[in-house]
């Protein structure tokens, strides 16, 4: 009975359009809203994708009685960064011991694999080596390692070649690797969508296709004004933003910095009948004197193995395609000093991305040091991705996560970087503390 009550209050309070989106292991189910319930809210949540849903699932979970209402400028839920990610569910090997990204992604991670679970979402525990190819990576190995003791990633392992080639039979380049078993992959689209659906069956509200234009504190509340026309007022805001996280805070009169950058990351796959070469992820000894990680082998839950990404700069903050070019993106970036800050002594890598993008058999060359038996015949273009890259007008890549409260009764996500989607759960409840904390709730 009560659950039919429930299901009657929904009803009222919402109607629901759904569509039907066929993945590796059945219906996926991605969310829409196409109801007009009222405009007075106590918190507003800017954002869509996977933090800004965590979030609202979290703050409805603490505080069940608080009206809170999403607002995703596109029409569907986890359209961009969430949507475009790679689908790996990462365990913090490589990040400062210490820093939230290590706190997070190690709690996130355990939690990711308890939800999915609850929720019967499928995924993968594929596991994860991170090869060297050479001496000089071997001699990087053993501190990278170190690092991933130091954060208590489960079951890390040193292994040697022999114990490479049980583990991935094809990957015959490696000397030496660490091996991460638990490690895994999932379809985090739809994990954000299971988010949206928890929040939305505790009585909370998502509106579509509300792109913000103005966010107005007037003294007695906030006034976010989108640019259908349309007003939401609330006694607080959360901005998760994303790929536009400095432009709204911007509206709201955050602080300028970080400025994000889009970086594309381009995937190649392999064909079908190739895809015996690979079982779990096999990735890169990082270079640090390179800012990004270099290209890899990821399974999908779909089956195709995608590989790479390469960096390079986007021509727009969705620049998907290297023809998506957007003239205020393009001028925003050519006048950002801190981008040319970090350009200048990464020219050559940059050129070098350039040209990887441009030729293949550029980017199968990295491929072959771990598989040598990829050849330019088993490689088609995959997909592609935005990274909203945060930078500080010295050129400094911001590297772990960095909120704004400066603006009164407002909490701005200003850098949400990867792992974000595995830290997503445990994000959205540092959100929620620190709301709690600005708010006084």
């Amino acid at each position: 009975m009560l659950a039919q009550r429930l299901a009657r209050r929904l009803d009222i309070v919402r109607q629901r359009c759904w569509q039907d989106v066929t993945g590796n292991n059945g219906s996926i189910r991605q969310l829409q809203i196409t109801h007009n319930p009222s405009q007075n809210y106590d918190i507003c949540i800017v954002g869509g994708g996977i933090v800004g849903l965590g979030t609202a699932r979290a703050l409805n979970i603490k505080y069940p009685d608080v009206k809170i209402v999403v607002l995703e400028k596109e029409d569907e839920l986890a359209t961009h960064q969430t949507g475009h990610n790679s689908g790996v569910i990462h365990m913090g090997i490589y990040y400062t011991p210490g820093s939230l990204k290590a706190r997070l992604c190690g709690e996130g991670a355990r939690r990711t694999y308890e939800y999915c679970d609850e929720k019967a979402i499928p995924y993968k525990r594929c596991g994860k080596l991170i090869v060297a190819t050479n001496e000089e990576e071997v001699s990087r190995l053993d501190a990278l390692y170190q690092i991933g003791l130091k954060n208590e990633v489960p079951g890390l392992a040193l292994v040697d070649r022999q114990q490479i080639l049980e583990i991935e039979p094809y990957c015959t380049g490696g000397l030496m690797a660490i091996h991460s078993p638990n490690t895994g992959i999932v379809d985090w689209k739809r994990v954000a969508c299971s988010y949206g659906d928890d929040f939305m069956a505790g009585g909370g509200t998502i509106l579509t296709g509300r792109e913000v234009d103005t966010i107005k504190d007037v003294g007695k509340e906030i006034r976010v004004n989108c640019k259908d026309k349309s007003r939401i007022t609330a006694k607080h805001v959360i901005t998760c933003a994303g790929l536009y996280s400095d432009r709204v805070a911007a509206r709201a009169g955050g602080k300028s910095s970080p400025t994000i950058v889009p970086f594309r990351g381009e995937y190649l796959e392999l064909r079908p009948e190739k895809r015996y070469l690979v079982r779990g992820n096999i990735y890169p000894v990082p270079n640090p004197k390179f800012p990004f990680l270099g290209v890899h082998y990821t399974p999908r839950m779909d089956g195709s193995i995608w590989l790479g990404p390469n960096a390079v700069l986007a021509g727009s903050r969705e620049g998907y395609s290297r023809s998506s070019i957007n003239k205020r993106d393009i001028a925003e970036m050519a006048t950002f000093s801190g981008l040319w800050k970090l350009a200048v002594p990464n020219l050559s890598y940059g050129l070098k991305e350039m040209a990887k993008s441009a030729i293949l058999p550029l980017q199968l060359a990295d491929l072959q040091k771990f598989i040598p038996e990829v050849k330019y015949a088993d490689l088609v273009r995959g997909s592609s991705g935005v990274r909203a890259q945060a930078m500080s007008v010295d050129g400094t890549l911001v590297d772990d996560f960095e909120f704004d409260t400066s603006c009164p009764g407002m909490l701005h996500v200003r850098n949400a970087p990867s792992p974000a989607a595995t830290s997503s759960l445990a994000i959205a409840d540092l959100v929620v503390a620190r709301a709690v904390e600005s708010f006084k709730l």
